[in-house]
C-alpha cells in the first residue's frame, strides 16, 4: 500500500495539483496480515488550491481486507466511496478481525457508495497469461487498484509503467505482470459501468518554477548536502539506522560525488562519537537518529558543547517513551534535546514546519552550527519524515554561503612567542577559533575538561568555570534568529494560535476554517526554538489569549510559561497521528468565542 500510495502521489504532483500526504504503517518488519495493528495505510489529499494537512476524512477508501475497512473507516464520512476487495472477506478473515457478520451483506455500509469488486480474482485473471501462482499474482492486487484509481481521477500511469520498468529491469515476468496489473486497472475503470462518475482535479495554482514531490527525510538530505557544497566543507554521516531516521543515511549514502561519506557504526555512541570526531577534522559532522538514539548521544552532544566544535543532530522524532511507536509521530522531545545533558550545556535547536521545509532547515542548522561553533538540533519528525509536498526546486545560485572561517595563522603573542589559542573568541558570534588538524603552527589541545578562557588549558578555577559557561550560554542565546511573524489579517484578533515543528500544517487548515465561520484569529509559528525570536514576549503579551496545540503534553507552553509569564494554553495530544484540522477548528472557535 505504501508503494501504490506513492505512485499515486507521484503522478499526482506530476498533474500539478498540491497535495499532503500521510503514510501510516506498523512497526513490525513482517505484521501479521489481516489483523488490526498489521493494516498499513497511505492517506493523500490533493486539490487545485493550497492545501496544509493530508485531510481528515478520507473521500474514497480502498479496503484490500476485513482489518483495513474496520481501521478505517471511523474516519471516512458517510457517503464516501468504498472499494472493498470481496475476495478477501472469508469468514476466516472476518473473524480474525471481530466481524460477527460480512459488513458488506449485513448492511452496515448502506450509508456508503460501496463497489464490492473481486480486485484479486480480476488480477489474477489479467495474469494468466503469465503462469504465476496464485500467491504471486495476488500481489500485483495492489496496481490493479492503482490503475482504477488513476483512471477515477484523471491521473495518467504512465509514470507508473517506467517506474516498473526500471524496478524490476532484471525481473521480466514481475516488471511485465505489475504493468499489466496496473493497465488493467485503467481499463475496468474505463470499461465497467460501476463507475459511472470520474473526477477532474484541475493543477492547483503556483508561482512559476520546477516542481518535485518530496518527503521530509529526502528534503533534509538534499539540504545536508547543500550546506556542505555551500560551505566547502565535506559532509560526515555518522549513523545507527533507527525508524523513522534511517532513510536519511540511505539517501545520503548515494551521494558521494558531492564528497559526502556515510559511515553506518555499529551502534548510537559510535555514530555521534565518529561525527564529532569528523568536525575536529574539518568536515561538516552529522548524526540522524530518533529519540531513544538521543538519550544514547547525550553525553557526545555535551562533548561537542564543550569542544565548541560544529555538529549537527537530526531527532526525526517518533512515538515513547523507550521503543514506544516507532513508525508513529510525535513531538515530545523538546526537552530531551533542550536539557538532555549534564551540566549547563545549551544547544541550539531548530524546527521544520513541513516536509519541503526540511531543506531550508537543514541548511540554516548547518550555517548556526558552522558560524557558532556549536552542535545544532534539528527536530523533525515522522508525520514529516515519510509526509510529503510539493517542492520548488531552488536556484542554487541563491542558496546562502557558509563560511566556516578556519584558523591559518596563530591568533596569540608576536614573534617567536606567538601561539594559537583555540579558546580566543570572534567578539561578534562569541565562536572560537577552529583550527583543522595538521594545520603548520597551530597544533593545540582540546577536550571534555573544562578549559582556561583563550588559551584552552585544564582549568579547575573556579571563576573561570563561572565565566565559561556564561559565555557558552550568551554565545547559544546572542544567535540571530528571525523576529517572530504573525498572521493576524484584521488585526482585531485577541487570541493567537502557536505552534511549532510539524502543527503548522494543521494549525494553519484549523484556522483558515476558524476565520471563514466569523473569527478573527492570528497565528504564529515557532522555528527557531532555542534560541527563541527575539520578539517572542511581545507578540506573546500582544494577545488575550494564547492557544498552543502540541503533539506531547505541553513541553514548549511550560518553557513559554517560565519564560515570560505568560499564560499560554495547551492543547494536546500524544496518539501517534498529527492533528485534524476540524478537530483543532472546533477548539480554537471556542477558545475565541470565550474571550
Amino acid at each position: 500500500m505504501q508503494l501504490t500510495g506513492d505512485r499515486f502521489t507521484a503522478e499526482t504532483a506530476s498533474f500539478g495539483n498540491d497535495l499532503s500526504t500521510l503514510p501510516n504503517f506498523p512497526a513490525e518488519i513482517r505484521a501479521p496480515a489481516g489483523t488490526l495493528p498489521g493494516v498499513s495505510s497511505f492517506q493523500l489529499h490533493f486539490a487545485d488550491h493550497d492545501i496544509l494537512t493530508p485531510g481528515d476524512a478520507p473521500d474514497v477508501l480502498v479496503a484490500m481486507n476485513p482489518a483495513a475497512l474496520k481501521a478505517n473507516l471511523p474516519d471516512v464520512p458517510k457517503g464516501a466511496i468504498l472499494i472493498v476487495d470481496t475476495a478477501e472477506f472469508t469468514p476466516r478473515a472476518l473473524k480474525k478481525v471481530g466481524y460477527a457478520t460480512s459488513p458488506l451483506d449485513d448492511g452496515s455500509l448502506n450509508s456508503y457508495q460501496v463497489h464490492a469488486l473481486d480486485l484479486t480474482g480480476m488480477t489474477m485473471t489479467a495474469l494468466e497469461p503469465f503462469g504465476l501462482s496464485r500467491k504471486e499474482a495476488s500481489r500485483s492486487k495492489n496496481m490493479f487498484a492503482l490503475g482504477l484509481l488513476s483512471w477515477m481521477y484523471g491521473r495518467s500511469i504512465d509514470g507508473t509503467v517506467r517506474f516498473l520498468q526500471s524496478k524490476f529491469a532484471t525481473k521480466a515476468d514481475i516488471r511485465d505482470a505489475n504493468i499489466t496489473a496496473v493497465k488493467a486497472g485503467w481499463n475496468y475503470g474505463e470499461t465497467t459501468e460501476d463507475f459511472a462518475v470520474s473526477y477532474e482535479v484541475k493543477p492547483a495554482p503556483m508561482p512559476s518554477g520546477r516542481y518535485r514531490n518530496i518527503t521530509g527525510n529526502l528534503a533534509l538530505s538534499y539540504g545536508l548536502v547543500a550546506a556542505a557544497k555551500q560551505s566547502g566543507m565535506p559532509l560526515f554521516l555518522g549513523s545507527y539506522p533507527i525508524t523513522p531516521a534511517s532513510d536519511i543515511l540511505h539517501e545520503i549514502s548515494k551521494h558521494k560525488r558531492f564528497g559526502v561519506r556515510t559511515f553506518q557504526a555499529e551502534d548510537e555512541i559510535a555514530g555521534v562519537g565518529a561525527a564529532l570526531g569528523a568536525s575536529f577534522g574539518g568536515s561538516l559532522g552529522v548524526t540522524t537518529t530518533s529519540g531513544p538514539g538521543v538519550a544514547l548521544k547525550s553525553e557526545t552532544v555535551g562533548l561537542a558543547v564543550s569542544l565548541e566544535l560544529p555538529l549537527i543532530i537530526v531527532d526525526v522524532q517518533r512515538g515513547g517513551p523507550s521503543t514506544g511507536l516507532p513508525t508513529k509521530t510525535e513531538q515530545a522531545d523538546l526537552l530531551q534535546a533542550m536539557y538532555g545533558r549534564n551540566g549547563e550545556a545549551p544547544v541550539p535547536i531548530i524546527a521544520p514546519a513541513s516536509p519541503a521545509d526540511c531543506f531550508d532547515a537543514a541548511l540554516e542548522a548547518a550555517r548556526i552550527a558552522v558560524t557558532y561553533r556549536t552542535p545544532v538540533f534539528l527536530l523533525s519528525d515522522g508525520y514529516l519524515a515519510n509526509g510529503s509536498e510539493p517542492w520548488a526546486i531552488p536556484d542554487v545560485e541563491s542558496l546562502p554561503t557558509i563560511e566556516p572561517d578556519f584558523a591559518t595563522e596563530k591568533n596569540h603573542g608576536s614573534g617567536d612567542d606567538a601561539e594559537f589559542w583555540p579558546y580566543i573568541r570572534d567578539p561578534q558570534t562569541l565562536a572560537r577559533a577552529w583550527a583543522v588538524p595538521g594545520t603548520a603552527g597551530l597544533e593545540h589541545r582540546i577536550g571534555g575538561l573544562e578549559k582556561a578562557d583563550g588559551s584552552g588549558n585544564i582549568s579547575y578555577d573556579p571563576t573561570n568555570h563561572d565565566y565559561m559557561v556564561r559565555t557558552r550560554q550568551a554565545k547559544v542565546d546572542g544567535i540571530e534568529v528571525p523576529d517572530l511573524e504573525v498572521d493576524d489579517p484584521s488585526g482585531d484578533a485577541r487570541l493567537l494560535v502557536l505552534g511549532w515543528g510539524s502543527t503548522y500544517g494543521p494549525i494553519g487548515a484549523a484556522v483558515r476554517r476558524a476565520r471563514s465561520a466569523g473569527h478573527a484569529v492570528a497565528q504564529a509559528h515557532l522555528r527557531y526554538l532555542n534560541p527563541l525570536p527575539a520578539n517572542t514576549g511581545d507578540v506573546l503579551r500582544r494577545y488575550e489569549r494564547v492557544l498552543l496545540p502540541e503533539m506531547n503534553l505541553g513541553q514548549l507552553a511550560m518553557l513559554l510559561r517560565a519564560r515570560y509569564l505568560v499564560d499560554v494554553i495547551g492543547h494536546n495530544q500524544v496518539r501517534g497521528l498529527p492533528f485534524k484540522a476540524e478537530e483543532l477548528a472546533e477548539v480554537i472557535m471556542k477558545e475565541d468565542d470565550q474571550l
